[in-house]
């Protein structure tokens, strides 16, 4: 019979791998050994099995910890993830309400919560630094609150509308101030809840909007269209280099520094629209609002029927300029009528003698022109046949040339 020591590290290398003497890292930092000695006497004497509780290590909560630890993913591997999810999800021809892709865009959103979770235990982007002072593989991951924008967008679900507009145009907001404190690119940031209720108060007695306000706004997305192109050119010849590994670290800093740039303009119009729809919801909300209220329910009372002029006298002399008004209803001219006899009595007319006599002698008359009128056309004709009869075609014709 073996010693438990020689059987061990013939059966279980991997658990002297993790725990023996010459491994110094992992949950264990005190060396496990087997002892060969009188000590391990009892262990010389037991029959070796390895299923035996004698032979089961205990895991202990700094194993289990680490464990956890190895099987989280790490912050690249969510962030990439969650940016294939979004381009999967840009890129899909099926209906964005179809279940594969809400899958894809409630799975990107939980992997960029917890990326952005771990970007805030990390502290990895501080205010006391400037953008050449962080890294260029670190550029990324300022785009993330961009990202849970673009799949907040994606959502579909038209009771919480509303909310998903208010948390995708606060993620923008995150991204764009994030972007301008480092001063990626030069552009105006949007009106925050504050700016825009103190900016609507203050412009509340203009009527119209300012053409010069509107000029500017026109001129501002001709001129990020023109930029948007350009970047996407230059993303287009980075790409490739980046991807494959083979890209510097100037071509990584500028590759995603144009990714920066790129998802600034996006949420900008993202912005616009979501303003935009917002103040349609709003305004849909409090029509429904209205219509529902108890005050609307009630009956109204009929309108009186009125005249567009400008005074009584106007009317009296001028007339209204259209056919007047009625005077009376159906039913009383029914009645006035009926009352002097202008009527027929349910419809049918009520006929005389004197009106039958004359409809009969009518009748008569048109009955003996009728009779006239054949024997005469009768008679015609038979002379025309007689007078063919004894003048042949041609007759008259002195040449007889037809």
């Amino acid at each position: 019979m073996e010693t438990v020591a020689r059987a061990s590290k013939r059966l279980f290398p991997e658990v002297l791998g993790r725990f023996g003497n010459n491994e110094t890292t992992g949950p264990m930092r005190r060396p496990f050994r087997f002892c060969s000695d009188s000590r391990s006497s009892f262990f010389n004497k037991v029959a070796f099995n390895p299923g035996s509780e004698v032979f089961r290590v205990p895991p202990s909560h700094k194993m289990a910890a680490a464990e956890d630890e190895l099987l989280l993913p790490r912050l690249p591997e969510l962030f990439e993830t969650g940016k294939q999810l979004l381009d999967e999800v840009e890129a899909a021809t099926e209906p964005t309400s179809s279940r594969r892709v809400q899958d894809k865009v409630f799975k990107g959103l939980n992997l960029l919560e917890k990326a952005a979770e771990m970007l805030s235990q990390l502290d990895l982007f501080s205010r006391n630094e400037d953008l050449e002072e962080i890294a260029s593989t670190d550029l990324k991951y300022l785009m993330v609150p961009a990202f849970q924008g673009a799949l907040t967008m994606k959502q579909v679900n038209p009771s919480k509308r509303l909310d998903h507009l208010q948390l995708a145009r606060k993620h923008f907001i995150n991204y764009l101030t994030q972007c301008h404190y480092y001063h990626v690119a030069q552009f105006e940031l949007p009106q925050t809840k504050n700016n825009s209720a103190e900016n609507n108060t203050a412009s509340s007695s203009m009527a119209y909007p300012s053409l010069v306000a509107m000029a500017s706004q026109r001129k501002a997305k001709i001129e990020r269209y023109k930029q948007k192109k350009e970047v996407e050119h230059r993303l287009s010849a980075l790409k490739s280099a980046v991807e494959s590994g083979q890209a510097d670290d100037e071509c990584v800093r500028e590759y995603y520094l144009l990714n920066l740039r790129r998802w600034i303009g996006i949420s900008l119009e993202e912005i616009e629209s979501i303003d935009q729809e917002m103040k349609i919801l709003r305004e849909k909300d409090s029509i429904t609002e209205v219509s529902t209220s108890p005050s609307s329910l009630q009956e109204r009372p009929p309108m009186k029927p009125f005249i567009l002029t400008r005074n009584r006298a106007q009317a009296k002399v001028f007339g209204a300029g259209y056919p007047s008004l009625a005077s009376m209803t159906v039913s009383d001219w029914y009645d006035q009528r009926q009352k002097y006899g202008a009527l027929p009595d349910k419809g049918i007319a009520k006929a005389t003698s004197v009106e039958f006599k004359r409809a009969a002698q009518q009748q008569e008359d048109q009955n003996q022109k009728e009779e006239e009128d054949d024997e005469k056309t009768l008679h015609r004709a038979r002379e025309w046949d007689e007078w063919k009869d004894t003048h042949p075609r041609g007759y008259g014709n002195r040449q007889n040339m037809g």
